[in-house]
């Protein structure tokens, strides 16, 4: 670790020491090595490459995917001092024209932009007369998970490497499999780069998978344990989002949506809200989120299965960047499997590609339906071992119960076999329990073998079967034909009895409560506590804060974090040296806001 490396550090963001890979990482990019970068949301990614383009000659050239995202990271690098610049549409003419006269006089140490404008003629001519210390690719997920639909121009930054081969380029992403890892690899030309792979574990978000039988009712009360927190609530399609969006507001709930179907100005104005005010509850599609800075997001709640656990593991990890406990809660049923599998076959993507996409929903749904714990099961996917269970999600807080039900599973498989495996699991579970409907009569099922040998299960518990006989792989569902559902090979040891099947069981319903007071409300990831005398001075910091916040148009957070105001409430320094020495508290901020910080303490004591 280099001398020059700590000192920046120090004086700049205010910190004594690295975290796990960031001071090799340093190091190595400021050396003029290539580097790909795994590391988890909220584990200081960005330091990994704005501190090597402090160190080097030149200025530091970001290409990011968002422009709410190149403005969070200005501002928050100009807080600290840093020249840092974007240029991006939301600029005019005049204001473009400045920053491109900076670039080229060297008077900026980073620059963001997207690879839009990175990759235009304009562009490419100003950067071949300047002189660039690194290139960063943030986001770089996108050549492979987003690929063509998202981000093309990713796929084109390898000329990075054949115009300017002299300079070190830092790719860096939260989530990557071992197959995205190697698509990244090729796309971006970094045969040669370095790999750095951090933990994936995010251990402050508790983990908790629902089978969705009331979806509404089920978001209500996740939400009535995070009253007044900012979280973001997931749904597949826009027209949920909005529908969900509007319910919460009814409610009470400050409750914004957010999709690709809103014009531009609107989807800036909401994403600048949800940065900027507190206890706002975003309901989005994966729309939203890339790069999301805020810190204190407290949760992340889907209402629709994600796409895959790639998706699944960075839209949690928008919770709880700053290290306080957080929660992820999904809920998921059958027919989410099947509209998935659906998306993907019509698709036009390669056969190979649907092959990968179909291994990465059965990964995530195997996932859902797991009894073992969350984050074993998840950290497994990315090739990382955790030792014992986690203590922190739904399968170790309450294990789960299973159940013997090798022969409820023989005659959920043998009704769709005799109803002609050319139904979805509604009509076979009618079947199952006797049902008198227009449709039974319609096809003559209430005269087969297997009408009404389920009435022992209710139409809650049999869903539980179905959803976890097509996780198992026992089921199938024919998406030609309307996601009817169909016996695979592997029914067949059942069937014949070569074998049993335990299934977990799914816990009842739960009765709504009068008071919002309670277990539920016990549920909830414990809050970090101080003092008495220590949360009365955290609440006085933030309420300065907000109002230097406001007074420069600013999120709260790019100002200081909660975790080293609660640092400096639960230190107490009583001058500037003593508050330069608590984390967070670099040179540009001591002097900007030193007094301020100081006087808040005393007017609190």
């Amino acid at each position: 670790m280099s001398d020059a490396a700590l000192d920046t550090l120090r004086h700049v963001f205010g910190y004594d020491r690295f975290r796990g890979e960031q001071g090799r990482i340093v190091d190595h990019v400021r050396d003029g090595g290539d580097a790909l970068v795994l590391m988890p949301t909220g584990g200081g990614k960005s330091l990994c490459y704005q501190l090597p383009a402090l160190l080097r000659d030149g200025t530091g050239i970001v290409v990011s995917p968002l422009i709410a995202l190149m403005q969070d990271q200005v501002d928050a690098l100009r807080q600290l001092g840093v020249r840092a610049a974007f240029l991006n549409s939301s600029l005019d003419g005049a204001e473009a024209a400045q920053v491109e006269r900076q670039f080229l006089a060297g008077e900026l140490d980073l620059l963001y932009v997207a690879p839009e404008r990175l990759l235009t003629p304009r562009f490419l001519s100003l950067m071949e007369q300047a002189r660039i210390a690194l290139f960063a690719i943030d986001e770089a997920h996108c050549v492979s998970q987003w690929g063509h639909d998202f981000r093309p121009e990713y796929r084109q930054l390898t000329l990075l490497h054949e115009r300017w081969p002299g300079v070190p380029r830092i790719a860096l992403t939260a989530t990557a499999d071992a197959p995205t890892r190697r698509e990244i690899v090729e796309r971006l030309a970094l045969d040669e780069a370095r790999q750095f792979v951090s933990s994936f574990d995010r251990p402050n978000i508790r983990y908790t998978v629902a089978p969705r039988d009331d979806g509404r009712r089920q978001l209500f009360d996740f939400l009535d344990r995070h009253r007044g927190e900012s979280g973001i609530v997931y749904c597949l399609s826009r027209r949920k989002v909005d529908a969900t969006a509007e319910l919460l507001a009814q409610r009470g709930v400050p409750a914004l949506a957010y999709h690709a179907g809103l014009d531009g100005a609107t989807r800036a104005e909401r994403q600048r809200r949800f940065l900027r005010e507190d206890g706002i509850v975003m309901v989005a599609t994966i729309a939203f989120g890339m790069g999301i800075d805020k810190p204190d997001v407290r949760f992340v709640a889907h209402l629709d299965l994600p796409k895959s656990l790639e998706g699944y593991y960075q839209e949690t990890g928008r919770a709880g960047r700053d290290g306080d406990p957080a929660e992820a809660w999904l809920g998921y049923g059958m027919g989410d499997a099947v509209l998935l599998r659906r998306m993907i076959e019509d698709g036009d993507a390669s056969e190979e590609r649907k092959r990968l996409e179909h291994g990465k929903l059965d990964a995530l749904i195997g996932y859902c339906e797991s009894t073992a714990c969350r984050r074993q099961t998840l950290l497994a996917y990315f090739g990382e071992a955790h030792a014992g269970d986690c203590g922190n999600c739904d399968n170790c807080l309450q294990p789960p119960q299973t159940w013997d039900a090798t022969e409820a599973a023989r005659k959920a498989l043998s009704c769709v076999y005799r109803t002609g495996q050319r139904f979805g699991a509604a009509h076979v579970i009618d079947v199952l329990r006797g049902a008198d409907t227009a449709k039974v009569r319609q096809f003559g099922h209430e005269t087969l073998s297997t009408y009404g040998i389920g009435r022992d299960l209710d139409m809650r518990q049999w869903r539980g079967v179905f959803r976890q006989l097509l996780a198992a792989g026992l089921l199938d569902t024919d998406l030609d034909g309307h996601g009817a559902l169909r016996l695979t090979a592997e029914a067949t040891p059942l069937l014949r009895g070569e074998r049993s099947l335990h299934l977990r069981m799914d816990a009842p319903k739960p009765e709504r409560r009068r008071s919002r007071q309670g277990d539920d409300k016990r549920a909830a990831p414990p809050p970090v506590e101080l003092p008495e005398d220590a949360a009365v001075r955290f609440a006085a910091l933030r309420q300065w804060r907000a109002e230097a916040a406001r007074a420069q148009n600013l999120p709260a957070y790019v100002i200081f974090h909660d975790a080293t105001l609660r640092a400096i409430a639960l230190e107490m320094p009583r001058d500037l040296d003593a508050l330069a020495g608590i984390g967070g508290v670099g040179a540009s901020k001591l002097e900007r806001y030193g007094r301020e910080v100081i006087a808040a303490l005393e007017a609190a004591a």
